[in-house]
C-alpha cells in the first residue's frame, strides 16, 4: 500500500505485530521488560518465510554465540568485580572474538546479531544481577526470534508484493555489484601502476 512517497509493506506490518506480540507476551507472563525480545524479533524478521528460514539458522547461531559470550562475561565480572575496566577492555575483545569465531565457522550473516545479542545483554543487566538473570536475557532473544519466524509462517505476503520486494532486492544487489566492479577495477589499476613502476629502469 502506498501513501504518496511512503510505502506500507507486509514486512513493516509484521515487524510492528512482532513487537506487539513480544510486549503482550511479556506482560501477561510477568516476564519483565520485553526490550531484548522485541529487538531480536526486529533483527530476525524478513519479508517471507523462505528468506527467514535461510537467515534463521545464522541468526539463531549468532544469538547462541552472543548469549554464550555474554554469560562468559558475567562469570568474569563476578570474579573481578571491576565493571568499568571490563566494559572498556573485555567487551571490545569479546566483540573481536565473536567476529573471528563467526567468520571461522562461516556464519558471517550472523555476526551482527551475535554482537547485538551480547552487547544488549551485557550492557543492560545491572551490576547486582546474577548469571541466571543473564541467561534469562539469552532466552529473551530466542523468544523474539521465534516470534518473527512464527509470524512469517502464519502471515504470507501477497504474490504481487513478494515480486515487488524481489525486484527491490535485485536493484540493491545490482548496485552492490556495480560498486564491487568499480573497486575491482581500481585495484587492478593500482596493480598495473605498481607493475609499471617496477618495470621502469
Amino acid at each position: 500500500m502506498h501513501l504518496g512517497r511512503f510505502r506500507i509493506g507486509m514486512r513493516t506490518l509484521k515487524t510492528a505485530i512482532a513487537v506487539m506480540i513480544c510486549i503482550l507476551l511479556f506482560h501477561f507472563t510477568n516476564r519483565g521488560e520485553p526490550l531484548i525480545a522485541a529487538l531480536a524479533a526486529v533483527f530476525s524478521l524478513r519479508q517471507d518465510l523462505t528468506t527467514t528460514v535461510s537467515f534463521g539458522k545464522s541468526r539463531i547461531l549468532g544469538n547462541s554465540l552472543g548469549g554464550a559470550f555474554a554469560i562468559f562475561y558475567f562469570f568474569v565480572k563476578q570474579f573481578f568485580h571491576e565493571d568499568f575496566l571490563l566494559e572498556v577492555f573485555l567487551l571490545p575483545l569479546l566483540v573481536a572474538l565473536l567476529i573471528i569465531v563467526s567468520d571461522g565457522i562461516n556464519n558471517n550473516a550472523g555476526i551482527i546479531s551475535a554482537i547485538a545479542t551480547m552487547l544488549l545483554i551485557t550492557l543492560s543487566v545491572s551490576r547486582n544481577e546474577s548469571i541466571y538473570f543473564a541467561l534469562q536475557r539469552v532466552i529473551d532473544t530466542f523468544i523474539g526470534t521465534f516470534v518473527a519466524i512464527a509470524l512469517n509462517f502464519l502471515i504470507r505476503p501477497p504474490e504481487h508484493e513478494k515480486a515487488s520486494e524481489i525486484k527491490e532486492d535485485l536493484v540493491v544487489l545490482q548496485r552492490k555489484e556495480q560498486k564491487l566492479q568499480q573497486m575491482l577495477a581500481k585495484v587492478q589499476d593500482e596493480i598495473a601502476d605498481q607493475q609499471e613502476e617496477k618495470n621502469k629502469p
